[in-house]
Formats: C-alpha cells, sequence, structure tokens
C-alpha cells in the first residue's frame, strides 16, 4: 500500500482473502466484521463503473462542486473503483488525492502518480493530521459505515479539513419512490426496500441520506446545504435530460437490485436464495416499468453554502 507521503507499506492481509457465497465474491473481513455486505467481483466492478458515469451525467462531469481555486489536497472516503479520484487526480496535476477503501481490488489498473490509495476499514478513527484536507469527499457510503459510527465520521472529516475547506457527501436513499403515487407496499420494488432496509436495521444506517445536515450540524460544520435529486429508475420522464439520466441508469438499477439484495437478505433474513431471486426478478421488472415513474432519491450534502450558482439538474 502507498502512502500519500510517497511511502510503502504492507497491505494487511486480512484485506486481502475473499469468500464466495451464493455464487458472488465478497471480502472476507467485509463479511466477518459486517462492514460491506456488497459483493466485490467483476459484476460489482462493472456497476460501480456505470454508476461513476450516471453521476457524472447526473452532476454535469462536475467532480467537485465547491468553488476551490486551487486543490493542495483530497481525501476520498470509499474508493470503490477509484474512477472519482483518478479524475480529481488527472484534472489537478499539483494536487495530493488520498482516497481510502476497505479493498483496493476493484480498482482501476493505471493510476495517476498523484493518487495514493490506502486499505482501511472507514468504520475506524481518522490518523490524518488535523486541518490537512482541502476537501472530504464521501459516497455512497451508507452501506459501508456503521450506524453508530456516523456522528463519528463526520466528526473525524471536520477534524482533517482545513479551515475555509469543505466536505462533499453524496448518497442514495434506498427506499424507493414513485412520481406520480403508483408504487404500493404490494409491489415488489416497496418490498425490495423495505426488505433492504430491514436487513441493515442496527448495522447501518440507511436513512443517514435524509438526517445528514442536522448529522453535520452537530459535528461542528455551518452553512449546510442539503439537496435531493430524483434518479429515475428508467427513461420514463417527459423532459429530456431526466429521461436521459434513467435511460443511463437503467442497467446500474438492475444489477444493483441484486448486488445490494443477495447477502442480506438471504444470511441476515434468512430468505431462501429462490424467495430472494424472485423478489429481485419482480422488483427488476417493476424498476423497467415506465408507468410506475420509480425513482430513488440522490442527497448531496456540502458545507458551506455556495454562493456561486450551485445547480444539480
Amino acid at each position: 500500500m502507498e502512502s500519500y507521503d510517497g511511502t510503502t507499506a504492507a497491505i494487511d492481509e486480512t484485506f486481502l482473502t475473499t469468500t464466495i457465497v451464493h455464487n458472488r465474491m465478497y471480502q472476507e473481513y467485509a463479511i466477518t466484521n459486517l462492514a460491506y455486505l456488497t459483493p466485490m467481483d467483476q459484476d460489482e466492478m462493472h456497476r460501480l463503473n456505470l454508476e461513476h458515469e450516471l453521476f457524472n451525467r447526473v452532476f454535469d462531469h462536475r467532480l467537485i462542486f465547491p468553488p476551490i481555486n486551487r486543490l493542495r489536497r483530497v481525501l476520498d472516503c470509499g474508493f470503490g473503483t477509484a474512477q472519482w479520484a483518478s479524475a480529481v487526480a488527472e484534472e489537478n496535476p499539483g494536487c495530493e488525492v488520498i482516497a481510502v477503501d476497505i479493498n483496493a481490488a476493484m480498482a482501476v489498473e493505471e493510476l495517476p502518480g498523484n493518487l495514493y490509495l490506502q486499505i482501511d476499514d472507514l468504520n475506524r478513527r481518522f490518523t490524518f493530521p488535523a486541518h490537512n484536507f482541502d476537501i472530504v469527499h464521501s459516497q455512497m457510503m451508507a452501506t459501508g459505515i456503521h450506524v453508530n459510527r456516523w456522528a463519528q465520521y463526520l466528526r473525524d472529516m471536520y477534524h482533517v479539513t482545513r479551515g475555509g475547506g469543505w466536505v462533499q457527501l453524496v448518497e442514495l436513499y434506498y427506499n424507493v419512490q414513485s412520481d406520480n403515487g403508483s408504487l404500493s407496499d404490494d409491489h415488489a420494488l416497496r418490498q425490495w426496500s423495505a426488505r433492504y432496509l430491514e436487513s441493515m436495521e442496527g448495522l447501518k444506517d440507511l436513512r443517514v441520506p435524509l438526517r445528514l445536515p442536522n448529522l453535520m450540524r452537530d459535528a461542528g460544520f455551518v452553512d449546510v446545504e442539503h439537496r435531493m435529486i430524483q434518479l429515475p429508475t428508467c427513461g420514463w420522464s417527459t423532459e429530456r435530460r431526466d429521461r436521459d439520466i434513467g435511460e443511463a441508469n437503467r442497467e446500474n438499477v438492475q444489477q444493483m437490485l441484486s448486488s445490494l439484495a443477495i447477502y442480506p437478505f438471504a444470511e441476515r433474513l434468512g430468505m431462501p436464495i429462490q424467495d430472494v431471486h424472485l423478489l429481485i426478478a419482480q422488483a427488476r421488472l417493476e424498476a423497467n416499468d415506465p408507468a410506475l415513474k420509480a425513482y430513488f432519491p440522490l442527497y448531496v450534502c456540502i458545507r458551506p453554502s455556495i454562493n456561486a450558482k450551485f445547480v444539480l439538474g
């Protein structure tokens, strides 16, 4: 493992072992410690790349929302395939980008020279120096951060962000909604959401996207801005831009409904794997039905507030 000061440290062997559960590959450390219950295989790598391209479309290819004139050091929490961190490093060659994740197996092979990956569990306290980063970025971490860790997680961000620096959070709320109110509790897609939230109860806070502003204020941040964006599950919108986003999100959603659910539904809820696959198949059909106008709420939270125009579509 390469650290941001250019030195090299050995990777803890516990992070390298994998295990197969219901024909998907998981990191054994993540499963044993209930840190991350989503596969870490080629299929999931493909989905995360789709998700990265989707967010590029949603955010108009803006990687960093705040108006920072000169980046010196960036922290990316939960780098996944390292697409975001790589893009930031390439766009800012004079900046050091430090990215942390529980697993580097899905990261792109060729990394910019100013990007340094660190393997660690973000449920542990940060060890970076205080006031060290111009911006701290955390994206799609609700399924990884423990329910009792969030308050300290944000305090850790506050501690390592320099004065006048920024924090940028992006989280999906997995409680699927309908733009025309046609989804009911009898629909498989709504049942998928209910089961997923139930499966993570007491372990992960999947409702944290709704609580981010208060959590950030409690951590010491001020002037917090919080926005919700509809992510259509398919191309149902009559607005061209939103329809294009829905079309781009279709395959991601189809894969996400399976990858997120397999382990928690079967292993935490005790559902027979055949029933898990059946519910996923039914939910996929409904997610792909334009008449239901289904979407997942995506929340963006930053501090401080932005004086410049801030439009997320």
